[in-house]
């Protein structure tokens, strides 16, 4: 008797094993080898296969997760180090190794100006093996950081030696070359206004490999945010500076000591609440508050209401001085982004009609707004409170998307499963959405959205749903981009119209969205996707590119061009003789035709909506029958006819 073939239970077992041991990537793919080996029968196989290259994506998604824990707890930790260090040189150094840290480059270096000598040389560096680097000196605007000082934007070059954006001198080039550095990165240290109403650059921190190497935008992000905690640390570590400089002039000045003193206590002060402001907001970010957490602090200290709205005016938090929320109206986007694109690059926060706003940037990105209700003006120890306010939320904002996204691309892969096979296991697609907090079970919409722009409209999608009160989950599928919504009564239609209208926005081209549902279950979800694809389909060939629609809203319509390809060669064939003479003689037949099968055949009915006389309806007929033929008003032909008249219509065509 022939024994059983192998089972594929233990290779599937063993593949949950290797998960856990969080084994490389070969001993994850070599299961599949094995179950090969072994003469697994070939839906066993097909099943390890699948598990295989599921475990292998899992392990992907959670060795991206654990390096951007690992980078944002070097984040927080950088902002521990700056809020307890008072000395300049240690301010400086901590800057520089956490920036090597968080990015994982081969070195780190910072560049302060000399205003004497009128040049910028290199203060700090870590990772450096070159003596020649280390003692570099730069003109004002030569090489990658005269750029980046000049333009108060973030820089980065793959490749420094073939760059050709910023002025190469035989003196850095020698530089670098001697360090042997390829790919830099550079970010400004942004302080306060000058008279030109931008940001005062008070240093250039980078971040270089000695190999090729693109920055990605998380990267420039992140090292913008540390450029901005060390911004403030500098511009403290100076203030104290000062104040121990001040405090030695007046000891000398027996004439004016008591008044001097005086205002060197408040200045002390001042500075003291500015610090211990400062450690209260960098602490809510290593407990993991939120951003309605920063606002109750920031509401408090400065005793006047604050809210935050995201980049399209809506509220994400109101606060009172005393900690209480309250509802806060939208503001309006226009007069919002306005006023914030100023405090950007002005890198200060402004005054406008009885408010100060402030921007919450990661690089140029404009993640928020802080709005405090104040009509008086704020003294510097103040506003300076009231900014850092906006770069700690911005670190908050950062970290809840980073953490977002990474959650949107696991159970982005549940989607994708359940629109490739629903009928495999519905009730272990249910349990994994369950696990991953998505109830298939309720009631969703599902969008189908598509740009040319592919590989922006993902990234876009994600931020839509991050961004806005939108509950929901976003995947790639079948070169479309898949939303599953939760429905709060809105017809599929409108939230397809507002999908496009904002993810359009933000992928700066047309993006199309057909919206079907509601949905609920494996099953129903599956065949809801179809639905909507068949829609998008319908509305490209219709010509009707970035906007949004639902199922319901193109009828039996949708289902005809689901696969359709020539619209107008259609139309033209069925309607071209009445096109035409319409367009030479300037008629109405086309409108004439509409009217009559709306009216059921009934002339009455059609003269009255022609608001024309029955006797000139008969005419217009007849003049149709002659260009159409005799046949035209038989059940096959007035079908045709009443067919193309419609996706005349749809598709935008004029009749009158």
């Amino acid at each position: 008797m022939s024994e059983p073939p192998p089972s594929a239970a233990p290779l599937l077992a063993r593949l949950l094993d290797l998960l856990a041991d969080d084994a490389p990537a070969e001993e994850l793919g070599a299961v599949a080898s094995e179950a090969r080996a072994a003469g697994v029968p070939p839906a066993g196989l097909a099943e390890v296969e699948r598990a295989a290259a599921t475990a292998l994506r899992i392990r992907g998604a959670l060795r991206q997760h654990r390096r951007r824990e690992l980078q944002l707890t070097a984040l927080f930790d950088t902002a521990g180090d700056l809020a307890a260090s008072r000395d300049l040189d240690d301010v400086l150094k901590a800057i520089v190794r956490r920036a090597r840290m968080l990015l994982g480059t081969d070195t780190a270096y910072l560049t302060l100006p000399d205003e004497e000598a009128g040049d910028t040389y290199m203060r700090v560096t870590d990772g450096s093996v070159s003596v020649l680097f280390q003692r570099l000196r730069l003109e004002l605007g030569e090489g990658l950081g005269g750029l980046v000082a000049q333009t108060a934007s973030p820089y980065a070059t793959p490749d420094y030696r073939t760059d050709d954006r910023f002025r190469h001198t035989r003196n850095i080039n020698a530089g670098v070359l001697d360090e042997g550095l390829v790919a830099i990165l550079g970010v400004p240290l942004l302080l306060g206004s000058s008279r030109g109403g931008t940001g005062k650059v008070i240093g250039v921190l980078f971040a270089a490999d000695r190999a090729a190497r693109v920055f990605s935008p998380d990267e420039v992000a992140l090292l913008c945010s540390l450029a901005a905690h060390a911004a403030i640390a500098i511009d403290t570590a100076r203030a104290l500076d000062d104040t121990r400089t001040a405090l030695a002039e007046l000891a000398g000045a027996n004439a004016e000591l008591a008044e001097a003193n005086a205002a060197v206590r408040a200045h002390s002060a001042a500075m003291r609440r500015a610090e211990e402001a400062h450690d209260r907001l960098t602490d809510l970010v290593l407990r993991g508050g939120d951003v309605k957490d920063v606002a109750v602090s920031v509401a408090g200290l400065l005793d006047s209401p604050l809210t935050i709205h995201d980049p399209g005016g809506r509220p994400l938090a109101a606060v009172r001085p005393d900690g209480t929320g309250f509802a806060a109206d939208s503001m309006d986007a226009g007069w919002l982004a306005g006023t914030a694109e100023e405090s950007r690059h002005g890198a200060r926060a402004v005054h406008r009609d009885g408010r100060w706003i402030c921007a919450v940037l990661a690089g140029q990105e404009l993640l928020a707004s802080l709005v405090l209700h104040r009509p008086d003006r704020l003294d510097d120890s103040d506003r300076r409170l009231f900014e850092r306010a906006a770069v700690v939320t911005g670190l908050l904002l950062l970290l809840r998307r980073t953490v977002a996204e990474t959650e949107n691309r696991i159970r982005g892969e549940l989607i994708s499963d359940l629109l490739g096979d629903p009928e495999r296991d519905p009730a272990g697609l249910a349990e994994r959405g369950r696990r991953l907090g998505i109830d298939l079970d309720r009631p969703h919409l599902v969008l189908v959205a598509e740009a040319s722009a592919r590989e922006r409209l993902g990234g876009a999608a994600m931020r839509y749903l991050f961004g806005g009160d939108i509950h929901g989950v976003s995947a790639e599928h079948a070169g479309t981009v898949v939303l599953l919504i939760d429905t709060d009564g809105t017809p599929a239609g409108s939230a397809a119209r507002a999908a496009a209208a904002q993810l359009g926005h933000l992928v700066q081209e047309p993006v199309t969205v057909a919206g079907t549902g509601p949905a609920r279950g494996a099953r129903e979800l599956a065949a809801a996707y179809a639905e909507a694809a068949r829609c998008l389909r319908a509305m490209r060939v219709l010509g009707r590119e970035g906007e949004g629609a639902g199922v319901g809203e193109l009828g039996f319509l949708g289902v005809v061009l689901g696969n359709a390809k020539d619209v107008d060669g259609f139309v033209t064939s069925v309607l071209g003789p009445l096109l035409r003479y319409d367009e030479r003689r300037g008629t109405h037949l086309v409108r004439t035709l509409r009217a009559y099968f709306g009216a059921g055949g009934s002339l009455i009915r059609a003269k009255d909506e022609l608001h024309v006389h029955v006797n000139t309806v008969v005419q217009r007929l007849d003049r149709i029958q002659v260009l159409l033929g005799r046949d035209w008003n038989e059940p096959d032909r007035a079908l045709e006819l009443q067919l193309a008249l419609r996706l005349h219509l749809l598709s935008g065509g004029r009749d009158d």
